[in-house]
């Protein structure tokens, strides 16, 4: 296995550096990064909006666990405490596809490839489009075009994820503005 599509969000602190530390952290694997977009919160709404891109990656001597360990490392370095399902995040990275000469299909207790949600979220689908217009996902029934399972959210959905003028960039380039501490 060799390449992801990591979804990442923050709603907890510094939304941006906190996805910027991913971004610096996956260094020369980065092949893409979509815009930052905000985004209301999904599941629990009593919480503040979440900054959300996609990152594509690739690293040959990375299957799905090994992504996996990577972005839990990434989260513990943001201060990530695992507890209450969908409440507010210091740093969430979701692990939507992984791919090698195909899509690795994964059905393990501690991962799910691909995301077995992310063909509901519009928070993944449109960054991710972004960076990869043909993107295709396997949801039930086979491969599917990103684009037409986006076109299948209701329009309140995708009308929640709003782009920004913040961007994300590799290593090597300028350095990111930052949001104040929230």
């Amino acid at each position: 296995m060799t390449r992801v599509v990591l979804s990442i969000g923050s709603n907890l602190g510094d939304r941006l550096a906190r996805l910027q530390s991913v971004v610096d952290g996956l260094g020369e694997a980065v092949l893409a990064v979509s815009p930052v977009y905000e985004t209301d919160p999904w599941g629990r709404m009593d919480q503040g909006p979440f900054l959300n891109a996609v990152v594509i990656a690739d690293d040959p001597a990375c299957d799905g666990q090994g992504w996996l360990r990577r972005a839990q490392e990434f989260e513990r370095a943001a201060g990530r405490v695992r507890g209450e399902r969908w409440g507010p995040r210091t740093l969430d990275i979701d692990l939507i596809a992984c791919y090698g000469d195909t899509e690795e299909i994964c059905r393990e207790d501690n991962l799910t490839l691909p995301h077995p949600l992310a063909h509901l979220r519009a928070f993944v689908m449109i960054p991710w489009l972004a960076i990869e217009p043909d993107a295709r996902l396997t949801v039930a029934g086979g491969p599917r075009a990103v684009a037409g399972l986006l076109a299948e959210l209701e329009a309140a959905d995708r009308d929640s994820v709003r782009l920004t003028q913040l961007t994300l960039k590799p290593k090597g380039k300028p350095p990111v503005e930052r949001e104040s501490e929230a």
